[in-house]
């Protein structure tokens, strides 16, 4: 049920700040024609950190309405308080959404039993299968290999999104836990090579702008057809850089604006793209040789 392109989507919103529900309908809709394996909502890139809870709890409503069972959605619930996040999950739970995905405690830096108990206490809250999300650049912590092996017992902790882009990591993981746990990339840039290596998937921020691209490697390196994979990555690879330019989802919603699939609205503390990374961004879509996105002739004169 989880595996392939993951996106990890964006919320989208007006010039004002306020959520733009029609287009976080017609994105959903859009993923699901594209051949998206399922949909993160509530995650970093939709950024979860400046969403209030009655609007978490909208988002994922709309989500799985929208959704209408042709794709998993999974629901961003963690937050740097076990019951807090236990809290969130439950919420969760209550819209109808098919796996909860926990990114580690931020800020306050947990031991490894911290992580263990934090994540045994959300697992025990809910019927929700639960995936734990490593992202030490974040976080400030990272959830080691063997305190996996450890979670990987609990009955509902069914995969990991590992984000530290290091594929010795992977074999560590594969090597502790075996085909037992779901592992999906959270580093589009290295996910090829993650999925080749072992793993069933990638929660992707490149998926936003290109979805059938992503699906279609993901699909490639799963089947075996490598040659396949490695030609639409390098495709890919300038836009996997240039969405990392800034701070994430900067330039992703930057590049879905000047897409027409969304307005320019950011939260603060975020705020525009550096208009110095326009011209990369713009240049990473045109990179990109696909029906699916028209060319950006217009992106410099938009940008």
């Amino acid at each position: 049920m989880f595996g392939g392109s993951i996106v990890a989507l964006v919320a989208p919103m007006h010039v004002s700040g306020e959520i733009d529900f029609d287009s976080f309908r017609q994105l959903i809709l859009w993923h699901i024609s594209a051949g998206t394996q399922g949909i993160v909502v509530n995650g970093t890139t939709g950024e979860s950190a400046s969403l209030t809870p009655a609007e978490k709890i909208d988002l994922l409503t709309v989500a799985v309405k929208t959704a209408d069972s042709k794709v998993p959605i999974l629901a961003g619930t963690g937050t740097s308080s076990t019951a807090a996040t236990i809290q969130e999950t439950r919420a969760a739970a209550s819209c109808g959404v098919d796996a909860c995905l926990v990114v580690t405690p931020y800020y306050n830096r947990p031991t490894q039993e911290g992580l263990y108990q934090h994540y045994k206490a959300v697992a025990d809250s809910t019927e929700l299968p639960v995936f734990t999300y490593n992202v030490p650049r974040r976080t400030g912590c990272d959830l080691q290999p063997a305190t996996m092996a450890r979670l990987a017992e609990v009955k509902n902790i069914v995969g990991i999104k590992e984000a530290t882009g290091d594929l010795l990591r992977i074999a560590a993981l594969k090597a502790l836990v075996g085909d037992r746990f779901i592992l999906l990339s959270g580093d589009d840039a290295t996910a090829l090579e993650f999925i080749r290596k072992g793993g069933q998937g990638v929660i992707s921020v490149t998926a936003n702008v290109a979805p059938e691209m992503m699906q279609q490697m993901c699909v490639a390196v799963l089947q075996g057809d490598y040659d396949t994979a490695h030609k639409i990555n390098s495709e890919l690879a300038l836009l996997h850089a240039a969405l990392m330019a800034e701070s994430n989802p900067i330039p992703t919603k930057w590049a879905l604006h000047n897409l027409g699939k969304i307005e320019a609205g950011l939260r603060l503390p975020l705020t525009e793209l550096s208009q110095p990374l326009h011209s990369m961004v713009a240049a990473a879509l045109k990179q990109i040789d696909r029906p699916a996105i028209e060319v950006i002739s217009t992106i410099g004169a938009a940008g």
